[in-house]
């Protein structure tokens, strides 16, 4: 727990570099292990697993209705609200694994694999070790304990990598999936209770719980439709493609999530809290966004990039020469990698802000003009059609969406412009090596280390004068008192 006079700039630093630590570790980790399990399993087994995660997924990310958002932001003493939060969360999870596991075949059905049935049965235990856990997690958020996250996260990364490894090896084929899947979530989960510096005990309260749910159902929906949108695509692979294509697709959307993961998922873990405690000096919130925008642009552009251009040898280096029909799809999601991880950045401000509803509002928007267009992309152009269609929607459609939006925050879109102008001016440079390597070299680890290297010596002079952007960021938390316990 911090103490009162610790300023929000250090709250900041300290839990950025653990957050980026942490995430950076795991995917690390996981990469190596994705591609051992890409030799060892196939695409329809990735296809199936995704089939038995997609609903899975979505609903694993409302069953706390939005209250686990509404507690790290919470502007008094949090342990008058967490009991009931614990009931509530916990109470309507079990509604959730009792509609999942009940509708299992179903759902399996719906989305084109009713084989796979019993895996989705099974994932639905998460439901519950997820809603029994997600105060502490919430705490954990709140107190800008990265550094205990990063003990609770890796501490189930290693039993879902480890027993996924083992099952696999012993031929278990996707089941092996789903058992690590299911094992890392209850240690990861345990882990979080374990190190939460407080803990709070059931309870119920009906004017808390009223209040709870007012605020927190908005930003429920918005996490539903923000699930839905990134999920939307295997919903609709499945029935129309199959779940070998699905698999391939699933490859691709994960290699170009990368920048999500790695950057706006340890940065969200500490942007909606910071913003939050901003929220009354909108010029500190407008100075701290752009920056942060620019920064994590100089950041994301890169890879995507470098993942772009050298999609084809890069998935055949890493996970063999039958994953590389993945390629078709990566090339386009590469570049909505980067819009997602700028699009992320905003629905944090809204939501540390207040602005749930019109977080929601933007979020229907994208999932209304995804929906149609996933489907049109997969019927006429497979795998490929999709990663066109989430692009063009995202970057023609939601971008101007949200610089509107910001701007009648006081945001205007000339400053962003101006905060992301370098990135964008050195990815042109950047593209160049990797491009002519593609087509003048050979093997694969060649082209990735001369494009890759090559790429970065002409990208980081153009970026490096953003290096003061950063300290900048840091300190501008520092007029404000930390003044909150967690």
């Amino acid at each position: 727990m911090t103490t009162q006079d610790e300023d929000l700039g250090a709250l900041v630093r300290k839990g950025v570099r653990w957050s980026f630590a942490s995430t950076l570790v795991s995917r690390l980790a996981n990469l190596i292990s994705g591609m051992i399990l890409a030799r060892l399993l196939t695409p329809n087994d990735y296809g199936l697993f995704a089939v038995a995660t997609v609903v899975l997924v979505i609903l694993i990310n409302i069953n706390d209705l939005g209250i686990e958002q509404v507690l790290v932001r919470w502007p008094g003493d949090v342990s008058k609200v967490a009991p009931t939060a614990t009931t509530v969360i916990f109470g309507f999870s079990c509604v959730m694994f009792l509609v999942f596991f009940g509708g299992a075949g179903l759902f399996a059905t719906a989305l084109g694999a009713p084989e796979a049935t019993e895996l989705v049965q099974v994932l639905s235990v998460s439901l519950l070790i997820n809603g029994a856990l997600a105060v502490p997690s919430a705490i954990l958020t709140r107190s800008f304990r990265q550094d205990l996250r990063l003990y609770a996260d890796m501490s189930g990364f290693v039993i879902t990598t480890g027993l996924t490894l083992a099952l696999a090896l012993a031929g278990v084929g996707v089941w092996s999936l789903v058992w690590g899947r299911l094992a890392g979530n209850l240690v990861n989960g345990l882990m979080h209770l374990a190190l939460t510096p407080a803990r709070y005990k059931p309870a119920f309260d009906p004017k808390i719980a009223k209040e709870l749910l007012r605020n927190g159902i908005p930003l429920g929906g918005a996490t539903l439709l923000t699930v839905l949108m990134v999920n939307l695509d295997n919903m609709v692979i499945g029935p129309i493609l199959g779940p070998t294509t699905l698999g391939l697709y699933v490859l691709a959307f994960n290699l170009s999530s990368w920048p999500i993961t790695l950057l706006s998922i340890p940065v969200a873990r500490v942007s909606v809290p910071a913003f939050a405690r901003l929220q009354h000096d909108l010029d500190a919130v407008r100075v701290a966004f752009t920056r942060s925008m620019g920064l994590l642009m100089a950041a994301a552009v890169p890879i995507c990039g470098l993942l772009a251009i050298m999609a084809v040898p890069t998935i055949r280096l890493m996970y063999g020469e039958k994953w590389v029909g993945a390629a078709t799809a990566l090339v386009f999601l590469a570049v909505l990698g980067v819009a997602r991880v700028a699009l992320q950045l905003c629905f944090d401000l809204l939501i540390a802000l207040g602005h749930a509803r019109r977080t929601l509002a933007l979020q229907a928007m994208w999932v209304v003009a995804l929906l149609p267009a996933l489907v049109l992309g997969a019927s006429v152009g497979g795998v490929a059609g999709v990663g066109v269609a989430h692009m063009l929607v995202a970057v023609l459609i939601m971008v101007p969406a949200f610089l509107w939006t910001l701007g009648r925050l006081g945001i205007p879109a000339a400053g962003l412009a101006k905060a992301v102008a370098r990135p964008f001016a050195g990815v042109l440079l950047l593209c160049v090596v990797p491009f002519l390597a593609t087509r003048h070299l050979s093997p694969d680890l060649l082209i990735l280390a001369v494009g890759g290297i090559g790429g970065l010596l002409l990208y980081l002079p153009v970026v490096a004068p953003m290096r003061s952007g950063l300290a900048e960021l840091t300190s501008v938390g520092k007029k404000e008192a930390a003044g909150q316990h967690p």
